[in-house]
């Protein structure tokens, strides 16, 4: 959610709001390999309710050319720093021309903080194809949460919520008379394509979409190990970025209750044909209510990603990213000693 809360601030600055994706192949000359395909990456930004327009593959050096091709008055970004592969600041070139606006980082957000938690939370489950070694363990987990980071764009601190962030996050509107309304339930876990896709069948069928965010200890409930990777907190954010999302119901009960539904006036209670339904510790069926009254839909979203594939992702790619995060730090340290 930290892009998105980047998008946002952006978008703020002015009224229409291009939003430029790089190709895989400069992420992975400049930064690093990517976890997602392009494809993925182009889909997911648009799915973010404040993008108006997404130019795909754009340079990972931004140009005053390019602004001028796409008829912008400026380019925004963070006040982290970014380096291109040789350590120059990618965007030099529009701040010398005076086209660069910039807007503060959000605050205990990392990137490489989610990617150590990943690395972490699949050494057993991963167990039996995946080998991780205590000593991998511990650099990773270094990497990610050491004090001794450096940087601190790079380095990792803890995200504190708060009440100005959600309502900053949240649509305010109430459903109108008559408009179908959706109860979607889950952990929404290291939020990702798969459900994007999953959130837009639901929105073909009703164009008020609540979504209920588990409670952390519910979700390591039934996932088990070390999930969920991300706070119930910075996933209620992520679900609340995305344009298909109406509302969300904060540490949703696990069983849907007649009494919620009839509060939240739902016409639909939509579960995922590709999650399989863990019954609740007595036996019962989660939506045995939502299926008495006739509420309960099934939905394929036609995606099989899940938050395990994305971690499986990550692991193998795991040299890569300590060698990605490491120079994306020293790239940092460097910039920030030349200035």
């Amino acid at each position: 959610f930290g892009h998105a809360n980047a998008i946002r601030q952006a978008k703020s600055l002015g009224d229409y709001l291009l939003v430029g994706v790089h190709s895989d192949e400069e992420i992975e000359h400049h930064k690093g390999p990517p976890v997602f395909t392009s494809a993925e990456r182009y889909k997911m930004v648009r799915a973010i309710k404040w993008v108006d327009e997404v130019v795909e593959a754009a340079p990972y050096i931004t140009t005053v050319e390019t602004l001028e091709k796409h008829n912008c008055d400026f380019c925004a970004h963070g006040d982290d720093i970014t380096t291109s592969a040789d350590g120059h600041d990618t965007y030099h070139l529009v701040k010398a021309a005076g086209k660069y606006r910039e807007f503060k980082r959000t605050e205990g957000v990392s990137t490489t903080d989610l990617v150590g938690r990943m690395l972490l939370a699949t050494r057993s489950h991963h167990s039996a194809n995946v080998t991780v070694g205590d000593s991998e363990r511990a650099t990773f987990d270094q990497m990610a949460t050491a004090a001794t980071s450096r940087s601190p764009y790079t380095a990792t601190c803890q995200f504190v919520p708060t009440t100005q962030q959600l309502k900053e996050f949240s649509t305010g509107r109430a459903p109108e008379p008559g408009e179908k309304i959706a109860f979607v339930c889950g952990a929404f876990d290291l939020f990702h394509v798969g459900h994007i896709d999953f959130l837009e069948k639901c929105y073909s069928m009703a164009t008020y979409v609540i979504i209920g965010i588990h409670s952390d200890q519910i979700v390591n409930w039934y996932r088990g190990y070390n999930y969920p990777i991300m706070t119930m907190f910075e996933r209620v954010l992520s679900v609340l970025a995305c344009r298909y999302v109406s509302n969300v119901v904060i540490d949703a009960p696990f069983k849907i209750s007649e009494q919620l539904m009839k509060h939240l006036k739902v016409d639909y209670v939509i579960h995922g044909v590709r999650t399989p339904v863990k019954p609740c510790p007595d036996g019962s069926d989660p939506y045995s209510e939502a299926k008495r009254l006739g509420l309960y839909r099934e939905v394929d979203s036609g995606n099989d990603m899940t938050a395990y594939s994305v971690i499986e992702r990550i692991i193998k790619n795991r040299v890569k990213f300590e060698e990605r995060n490491k120079s994306k730090e020293q790239k940092e340290l460097d910039r920030m000693q030349s200035t």
